[in-house]
């Protein structure tokens, strides 16, 4: 299991689609990329008050680390298809002239023992330059990324995020916020995940974790197990064993003012698979909260498609379907283990996480009310 580690960068208000208009000025343009195990995406966004509108997005799956959990390198295609995906984003990047950017890659690339060599790569085909972030930093990405979703009523909260070779979870106390200042409080977490200064209580990281399993390593080590209920079962407990040393608080018990937010192409297509949405709309996505008898129905159907059927469901997708059953798998643990019977979904995290650090840092967002 990996180790646990303090430290913290990160947040953003919720992005606000782009109206059509004229081109924004280039030095008003700041572009934010994730390089992860199973999806390279890009948004470029412009700041807008305490928020930001994006101006052009970019999401393609390179399944990166296919291969990497038997040979501990990336292979020569993934590495290819890679390469591809980033000259697209190389040229979106040159039409709009963006001058301000961060590009990070994480787990595969931490992973991997040819990653260096694979940047250079990178910078060598494509001009860009990314960096591999720890686990940490991405776990406070992803928290403060969902803090407008933090209700008034949320004392214990718990943030994650599954991902394609990693899965992070952070545990934060906010019983000693005021209810008003809660969502602002999770939001002050870029500067670290131990707040000091000002007069205002801080929210308080209580434990965070990073488990070496998203939907992809997961799904690799389960791959040569034929019965497809049996794979899921046995996913889904291997990923709890992993969680044993994750517990600040006595789960067994339903607990008022908890709330978990799941953020994630898992969680996403969950829920639109529970909304029966044969298009995508994050407008009705994000922000959803399911119970888990709603969760373990979408869970069901899933198992009883089959992965042929689940090939085919237009709510699924082609880019996810040989990945969901792991992610559900991993998504079910979660809410065996702790105590609410409801996840809110949030379809944001690292990207908007990395933004918001950079316009935070450069000054151009106004601060929030209250």
């Amino acid at each position: 299991m990996a180790p646990r580690r303090p430290g913290g960068q990160g947040a953003f208000p919720v992005p606000v689609e782009p109206p059509m208009a004229a081109s924004p000025e280039p030095a008003q343009l700041y572009a934010a990329l994730d390089l992860g195990t199973n999806s390279c995406r890009m948004l470029v966004a412009q700041p807008r008050g305490s928020q930001f509108h994006v101006v052009d997005s970019f999401s393609k799956s390179v399944q990166l680390g296919h291969g990497l959990e038997a040979s501990g390198r990336l292979s020569r295609a993934s590495m290819a298809r890679t390469v591809q995906a980033l000259q697209i984003c190389r040229r979106k990047l040159d039409q709009l002239d963006v001058r301000r950017m961060r590009l990070v890659a994480t787990e595969a690339c931490r992973r991997a023992r040819n990653a260096r060599d694979f940047l250079r790569l990178i910078r060598r085909e494509t001009g860009l330059a990314l960096e591999i972030i720890e686990p940490e930093e991405e776990a406070r990405l992803a928290v403060v990324s969902c803090a407008p979703l933090v209700t008034a009523r949320t004392e214990q909260l718990l943030v994650v995020d599954i991902g394609g070779g990693s899965t992070e979870l952070v545990w934060i106390d906010l019983s000693g916020v005021p209810c008003s200042d809660r969502a602002r409080a999770i939001m002050r977490l870029h500067a670290g995940f131990h707040p000091t200064g000002g007069a205002e209580e801080p929210a308080k990281v209580v434990d965070w974790i990073s488990v070496p399993l998203g939907v992809a390593t997961l799904n690799d080590q389960f791959q040569d197990v034929e019965d497809d209920a049996a794979r899921f079962a046995l996913m889904s407990w291997f990923f709890e064993e992993k969680l044993a040393d994750f517990s600040p608080y006595n789960a067994s018990q339903p607990r008022e003012g908890f709330q978990i937010i799941g953020t994630s192409g898992t969680v996403t297509t969950v829920a639109a698979s529970y909304l029966g949405l044969k298009r995508y709309d994050r407008t009705k996505v994000d922000g959803l909260r399911m119970t888990s008898d709603q969760i373990d129905g979408v869970i069901r159907e899933y198992l009883s498609l089959g992965p042929e059927g689940r090939r085919n469901d237009p709510r699924i997708g082609r880019d996810r379907h040989t990945l969901i059953m792991s992610g559900a798998a991993i998504l079910q643990a979660l809410m065996r283990i702790w105590p609410t019977d409801r996840l809110s979904v949030a379809d944001r995290g690292l990207r908007e996480g990395l933004l918001y650090a950079q316009m935070s840092a450069d000054g151009v967002l106004e601060e929030e009310a209250c």
